[in-house]
């Protein structure tokens, strides 16, 4: 189980390093290839888009052929995609980089079922850590992410930014090998039968909450996120401060995720998923507040505190509204609406800045916060009627 857990972390490590790279160039990079300055995050858009796209059959594929075998698939896909990138930034070509970015996309839909493969291993008590142990690997990604341009700028001297994508297809090369090593298996060699409805799941409270959360707690990230990049250099300040903020903000996604899986045990998952979007709002008032790179720094350390508790607290929500044998089904229609949503924030979150401000940007995010909290509140109000809050991380699947 542990180390089916940690091969899974070093999966994560791999995936989010490719994620915090486009986050941080991506927008950059088409700003300076597209001909319309308003489609600077088309690419980012069409990746989240290519993993939404994938979401469902990466699912039902998996269910078929099992975790390993789809991870394997998938990373050849990411290699691809990273050549494609490199070759697309040094011939300057706005759509190949952006038929790259959908290829690292495809990777990253199966990518984000590592969390869900790491459910699969391990025991119901050590669900939530398990998780939280393999989100915990995208703190390397703090670091490599940020910095995987500069580090590759000498690979192809006088093109910036291609080198990291050469990096980065040799990280890709690295998760084919970690895949091989899996051993999970395949949830119907656990329970046999499709298992009930999705209605009828969907009417466990614990599902729609989780499904909100996590859709908008990922979508709220992803816009402030991509567009914080294009506001600092709108602010003038340098691409080493932006580099600066985005790997504190992504050491807060992931650096909570050592606790979380505890935090979750200790004090319930409702409690941890209210305190991630109560720091989503803290991340809002200080970008409200100010535009200095401390500010920028502030509020997107904070906006990565309340991801990882907002995601982290979903994801084991979730995991207690399905049966082994429905998890497919389950996890493709969750992921599905967080990617989708995310997607969204992306493609929005370029034409918001350029046309609109950052300061546009942060007050679009406080409906979302209120709906996150309306439906917490909502959960909670439900659980007393029927009889006190358990911890719902904890308990078995409802029935």
């Amino acid at each position: 189980m542990k180390g089916n857990v940690l091969l899974l972390a070093l999966g994560q490590a791999v995936m989010m390093s490719g994620t915090v790279l486009l986050f941080a160039t991506a927008a950059l990079l088409g700003s300076r290839l597209a001909s319309d300055k308003a489609l600077a995050t088309l690419p980012l858009a069409l990746q989240m888009g290519a993993s939404v796209a994938t979401t469902i059959p990466a699912s039902l594929l998996m269910e078929r052929i099992g975790r390993r075998n789809g991870f394997v698939l998938a990373s050849t896909v990411a290699v691809a995609g990273a050549v494609l990138a490199t070759y697309a930034i040094v011939g300057r070509s706005f759509e190949l980089f952006c038929l790259a970015t959908a290829l690292i996309g495809v990777f990253t839909g199966f990518g984000n079922y590592f969390r869900f493969a790491a459910v699969d291993a391990a025991t119901l008590e050590f669900r939530a850590r398990a998780v939280s142990y393999v989100l915990a690997g995208g703190v390397a990604a703090a670091v490599i992410g940020p910095n995987l341009a500069r580090w590759g700028s000498q690979l192809l001297p006088g093109v910036e930014f291609a080198g990291g994508y050469v990096a980065l297809a040799a990280l890709y090369v690295l998760c084919f090998l970690l895949m091989f090593r899996l051993d999970i298996p395949r949830a119907a060699a656990v329970d046999g039968g499709d298992g009930r409805p999705l209605i009828v799941i969907l009417r466990q409270p614990a599902v729609p909450v989780a499904m909100i959360a996590g859709a908008l707690g990922y979508g709220m990230m992803a816009l402030i996120m991509t567009a914080a990049p294009l506001a600092m250099h709108s602010y003038a300040h340098r691409y080493d401060d932006t580099a600066f903020v985005i790997e504190w903000h992504v050491l807060g996604m992931f650096v909570p995720s050592f606790v979380t899986g505890r935090l979750i045990h200790r004090f319930g998952v409702w409690r941890v998923m209210l305190a991630g979007a109560l720091l989503m709002a803290g991340c809002v008032t200080v970008n409200l507040l100010g535009t200095s790179v401390r500010h920028f720094w502030l509020a997107l350390l904070c906006l990565g505190v309340g991801w990882n508790f907002l995601f982290i607290g979903a994801t084991s929500l979730l995991t207690v509204g399905y049966r082994r044998n429905e998890q497919a089904k389950v996890q493709a229609l969750n992921d599905f609406v967080v990617f989708g949503v995310s997607t969204l924030a992306v493609l929005s979150a370029g034409a918001l800045q350029y046309r609109f401000g950052w300061r546009a940007v942060n007050l679009g995010v406080i409906p979302c916060i209120a709906i996150v909290l309306a439906a917490l509140g909502w959960l909670r109000r439900t659980q007393q009627r029927r009889g006190g809050v358990r911890d719902l991380a904890t308990t078995g699947a409802q029935g």
